[in-house]
């Protein structure tokens, strides 16, 4: 089973860029003890940095993020109106919850954020759009597709020319079944600024459409338009590689998984589609193992379903059961956060636990939200 959060994470790509160059200056002389140290004793207004744990936290980009996070704590200190680095701080929030998974933790706390700043009373209309642009950004991945399509057009009257707040109306009418206003959305930001992240929009349009050649040459170009390392680039040859296993063509889909691997060490998501790699050539014992590696690292809920689904596969009723149970208090947790999670419960029902009819009320219930999107029909 393939991780669901698809055009999710595209929506993601949106905080990529303006994050990463909040890395590339010179952020003192702190140490990541001394930087902890400071993000605890933040404001309670502010909610806290998660501190990554295990193979996560081993990086030096882990590093950075605790120093920037700790001098901006200290701007806010200073000056908690600052609305500037309550956006920066947002824009960190955001790429932390694609990179670690704890989506129920930075989702409600990048929400809160941005309230805080769209609720001033004097804002200058970059800060304004900024803002809106992140919040629309978040209710996709809340799957709060309306109200994010609302933001993203108040967004892109504020700033016409910007190409990445069209990737959000893509997004937000791709969702909503409206795709010919998502091509038309697509166009737009192509014209702006061809580039990663248009090129991978543009290449799940022509999926969807059943021009998969040309998904995977648009998803080719979103490859060698990113950098080497980076996240979005691996989740990019993550989405490549799924193409070529649509075609049917396990081994270029490897290369690509193996590659992400090389270019990104420990990134679980390539680890996942190892894993699924490995079940489709009957490896079962090499992908529970992959699953396993994966697992550990963030909490993923579609390595969950693929792992218990493995279970099934072989039998191992007991364990299959006591995963499906796992994965439903993940998406009970998610959904206490505020994630509509509606499409995820029907999978699971339809896949690994055979309740047909609990599943039908989980779709059905996401038919009334949006009756015009292919998955759910």
């Amino acid at each position: 089973m393939k991780p669901h959060y698809k055009l999710v994470s595209l929506a993601l790509f949106l905080l990529s860029f303006a994050s990463a160059g909040l890395f590339i200056s010179s952020c003192s002389e702190v140490t990541a003890n001394e930087a902890v140290a400071k993000v605890e004793q933040k404001s309670a207004a502010i909610p806290p940095l998660y501190i990554r744990t295990g193979e996560l936290s081993k990086s030096a980009e882990w590093d950075k993020t605790i120093q920037v996070v700790a001098l901006i704590n200290e701007d806010l200190k200073k000056d908690p109106q600052d609305v500037k680095s309550k956006i920066r701080l947002s824009e960190i929030y955001m790429n932390e919850a694609r990179i670690t998974g704890e989506h129920g933790h930075y989702y409600p706390a990048v929400l809160q954020i941005l309230d805080q700043v769209l609720g001033q009373k004097e804002i200058d209309e970059d800060t304004q759009f900024r803002a809106l642009s992140l919040k629309s950004s978040v209710l996709l991945s809340l799957h709060e597709f309306s109200a994010a399509r609302t933001l993203a057009e108040k967004a892109v009257i504020l700033r016409p020319h910007n190409a990445q707040i069209y990737g959000a109306l893509v997004d937000a009418n791709v969702e909503l079944g409206q795709y010919e206003q998502a091509v038309s959305m697509a166009t737009k930001m192509m014209d702006i600024r061809p580039d990663l992240l248009s090129y991978a929009r543009a290449s799940y349009l022509r999926e969807i459409h059943g021009d998969l050649d040309g998904a995977i040459e648009a998803m080719e170009l979103a490859v060698s338009s990113g950098f080497p390392g980076n996240e979005n680039t691996a989740w990019s040859r993550l989405t490549l590689g799924g193409l070529y296993e649509s075609k049917g063509d396990l081994t270029a889909a490897e290369d690509q998984y193996k590659t992400a691997l090389q270019e990104r060490p420990g990134y679980p998501f390539a680890i996942a589609a190892l894993a699924e790699i490995e079940n489709k050539k009957g490896n079962l014992a090499e992908a529970e193992e992959l699953l396993e590696q994966a697992i550990a690292i963030i909490p993923e809920v579609s390595f969950n379903m693929q792992l218990a689904g493995l279970y099934k596969s072989t039998d191992r009723t007991e364990l299959a059961d006591k995963m499906v149970d796992e994965v439903m208090e993940m998406l009970a947790d998610d959904e206490a956060h505020g994630h509509k999670m509606a499409m995820e419960y029907a999978k699971v029902h339809l896949h690994l636990t055979s309740d047909l009819d609990g599943a039908l009320a989980r779709a059905l219930s996401e038919y009334e939200a949006r009756p015009q999107n292919i998955d759910v029909n």
